[in-house]
């Protein structure tokens, strides 16, 4: 950390400077023999008290880290940088902070993680009532899924989930007898894609939901009913833009009129094959 760094660099002055008081002589080349007692006192008190002071800051220095806890190594997904998944090697757990069994799973997936660099494998989390567009895109159906991800390849691990296990997997490479996810379902492609869209969608829609509710003191009906009317005029004009492209992209043929006199003659025509003119 850079403030740490900056209190680690004032110890070192701090105890620069009591170096340098400590060595000076007040007492000339004659040295601390010469010196009067009283002397000696003013040299050394600076020193002895600046000792207690820097042992105490060292101590503090190194114990921050086990203060503040650990840095996880589990790297967080979100819907922003998901794409990243799609490079190198990958282990990706969905969950949910209220799920017991996600809660159960978390030690040993904080203990995989520290493999990870020596594993040469990206160990990362989604926690699904945040990025509900992933839970989407990965069709989360139950907690906790865990995805195992190789070069865009995506592969769903239903093993134990236990951190030996999980090393093993990566180690052995038993992730090549697991199918891999069609890439019409992958989480790339347009069907995942818009399923994505509709989770968020429906997200928003809940949020608006409970803004009308809570914060506006609308009741439960009328809310429904500001959705049915909103429904309802995006159907309109959607079909209106949709009537329009269609129109733009296909026009139909307009028929022109045709002139009088050749209307005219079609009618006698017409009159005449039909036995008019066999009176004669």
């Amino acid at each position: 950390m850079p403030w740490a760094r900056a209190l680690r660099r004032a110890a070192v002055r701090m105890s620069g400077a009591a170096g340098q008081s400590g060595s000076g002589n007040c007492c000339g080349e004659a040295g601390l023999r010469s010196c009067p007692r009283g002397g000696r006192e003013a040299v050394m008190a600076p020193s002895g008290r600046l000792v207690i002071p820097l042992t105490v800051l060292v101590l503090l220095l190194w114990g921050l880290p086990w203060i503040h806890g650990r840095r996880s190594d589990v790297r967080v997904i979100t819907d922003e940088n998901w794409r990243e998944l799609l490079e190198g090697e990958w282990m990706i757990e969905f969950y949910a902070p209220w799920c017991p069994a996600c809660q159960n799973l978390q030690p040993e997936w904080e203990s995989f993680a520290e493999w990870g660099e020596d594993l040469e494998v990206n160990v990362a989390k989604v926690d699904v009532t945040e990025q509900t567009g992933l839970s989407g895109r990965f069709i989360i159906t139950a907690l906790p899924t865990i995805y195992h991800c190789k070069d865009g390849e995506f592969r769903r691990y239903q093993g134990p989930r236990t951190k030996k296990d999980f090393i093993n997997f990566i180690s052995e490479k038993e992730w090549k007898n697991i199918e891999p996810v069609s890439s019409w379902f992958g989480p790339g492609s347009v069907l995942m894609s818009s399923m994505s869209a509709l989770f968020r969608l429906s997200m928003y829609i809940r949020t608006c939901h409970n803004y009308f509710i809570e914060d506006l003191g609308l009741p439960v009906w009328g809310s429904y009913t500001l959705f049915a009317l909103a429904t309802l005029l995006s159907g309109l004009l959607l079909g209106l833009c949709m009537i329009f492209v269609a129109d733009c992209l296909c026009p139909s043929k307009r028929h022109k009129p045709q002139p009088y006199p050749l209307i005219i003659t079609r009618i006698f025509s017409t009159f005449e094959k039909s036995g008019g003119g066999t009176r004669g």
